[in-house]
């Protein structure tokens, strides 16, 4: 069997595989573009917990209707985006730190979810709920990430401007009496609907690894906000159709398999990228000590 049957053939033949691959492109095209966002906030690690305490949320929709795509996306979504108004609320009238707030409450909802899922469901649910099952996407999870994807691209496109000032300078819009609390309350309920999508297909433990490996790669290789945005998006693409090709050919676990590619396309960048990368300061470095 020849290359190139190897990359078509399984979405050719299996109908399975071509949803999970519309799946990938969608969650791509959607998330990488906010979690360049989220690296130029340093928000990394906040996007990575709300990732996680959508699981509560979305545990208690599981309790009360089973494997419902609506009950478990809007549980999932409330308890994420909780967990945010909990971090915030708790940063802004004591001293501690954003990011400390959001591991503590993270923390709490990861363990909460997996208690009511492991005391009220099985191993095989609890499996579902963390990684994810993408190769079984229905068409109503397919729009899910459709919308939420399309949403996100034309709500930046909106905010694109007061949301830049935002991230970067923050107090400049406030001084200026722009839009900074709405804005980055309208940035928060992207962030959590995507995370949301995200979980429909690769779990709360995946999820937020094709928003942020593809976004955090992207450095490495582009230096403006619009062209982050695109080399991340190519980026979650093809860790999406290289991860499906790998779950598929070695019989590794689709979720993981998308995440690794992401996960070594990141170490490539750091070692290769022109921007900031390993070997690009090394040969910098040298030119400076030969001139």
């Amino acid at each position: 069997m020849n290359a190139g049957a190897l990359l078509v053939q399984p979405f050719v033949e299996y109908g399975f595989m071509r949803r999970a691959l519309v799946a990938t492109l969608a969650l791509g095209l959607g998330s990488a573009p906010i979690g360049t966002l989220l690296v130029l906030r340093r928000m990394s690690l906040v996007g990575d917990a709300m990732g996680h305490a959508l699981l509560p949320g979305a545990a208690l929709g599981f309790l009360f209707a089973g494997f419902s795509l609506s009950a478990m996306s809007a549980g999932g979504f409330f308890a994420a985006l909780a967990v945010a108004l909990a971090a915030g609320f708790v940063t802004r009238v004591t001293s501690q730190r954003e990011d400390a707030s959001f591991a503590a409450f993270y923390l709490i909802a990861l363990a909460l979810g997996v208690l009511l899922v492991s005391t009220h469901g099985s191993s095989v649910d609890l499996m579902h709920m963390l990684f994810g099952t993408i190769l079984a996407v229905d068409d109503a999870a397919l729009l899910l990430m459709a919308g939420v994807a399309s949403l996100t691209l034309v709500a930046l496109a909106v905010i694109y401007r007061p949301l830049l000032v935002e991230c970067l300078d923050p107090g400049f819009l406030r001084n200026v009496g722009g839009p900074g609390s709405l804005v980055h309350g309208v940035f928060l309920v992207l962030t959590v609907a995507n995370l949301v999508a995200g979980f429909q297909a690769l779990g709360t433990l995946m999820a937020v690894g094709l928003m942020m490996l593809p976004a955090t790669a992207a450095r490495f290789w582009a230096a403006e906000v619009w062209s982050l945005a695109l080399v991340a998006a190519g980026m979650a693409v093809l860790s999406g159709f290289a991860g499906l090709l790998l779950s598929f050919h070695a019989q590794w676990p689709s979720g993981p398999a998308i995440v690794l590619v992401a996960g070594a396309a990141y170490l490539l960048s750091l070692v290769f990228g022109p921007h900031g990368g390993l070997l690009a300061r090394l040969l910098r470095s040298r030119s400076h000590r030969n001139a």
